[in-house]
């Protein structure tokens, strides 16, 4: 039975999230599996991945093929590494613990890469939010000062309008003592 290493699509329309998995070759794409290795969320800045690197490897040493995405996923997560080092052993090139200390040194740099990336990636989110806040400022100042002009501008047209309006109110009211009068 030719055994494939691949992704299983789970998640809702636009947000895919996979499932790794072992599974015989002829049957679908989301159907029956072998084995579930782990899990790869790309919708994650990181992506996600959650692997059992030891089932990877067994399964892989057993003949299983990974296709192309699953092969760049084992590698980033050190199965294929870790496989290759299981060779040497068995050829007696390596022993047990040279084995783990090359995969654990191998795994804490990859781990630094990662939080390297991840703090990287805070700072940017923080200048974009930084500078979204000052141009919010610089805007609000000024929607703030167009306000105060328009502001005094009316002051100074109702005062002329009160100025304007005063010997029209006299005129009135003597119009209206003349009539009174009559």
């Amino acid at each position: 039975m030719p055994v494939k290493i691949r992704l299983q699509r789970h998640g809702k329309k636009g947000k895919p999230f996979y499932w790794v998995v072992a599974a015989d070759s002829r049957s679908k794409r989301d159907g029956k599996f072998l084995e579930k290795l782990g899990i790869y969320n790309p919708n994650t800045n990181p992506a996600t991945i959650e692997l059992n690197v030891d089932n990877s490897v067994k399964w892989l040493q057993n003949g299983a093929q990974p296709t192309d995405t699953a092969r760049a996923i084992l590698s980033y997560k050190g199965v294929l590494l870790k496989k290759h080092l299981l060779v040497g052993l068995r050829k007696g090139a390596l022993t047990e613990e040279q084995v783990e200390e090359k995969f654990n040194a191998w795994l804490e740099e990859k781990e630094g890469k990662i939080t390297a990336k991840r703090s990287g990636l805070e700072e940017e989110k923080e200048k974009a939010k930084a500078e979204a806040l000052k141009a919010e400022k610089e805007v609000n100042e000024a929607r703030l000062k167009a306000a105060a002009e328009t502001e005094v501008a009316e002051t100074a047209e109702a005062e002329a309008a009160e100025g304007s309006e005063e010997p029209a109110a006299e005129a009135t009211e003597e119009a209206s003592e003349e009539k009174a009068a009559e």
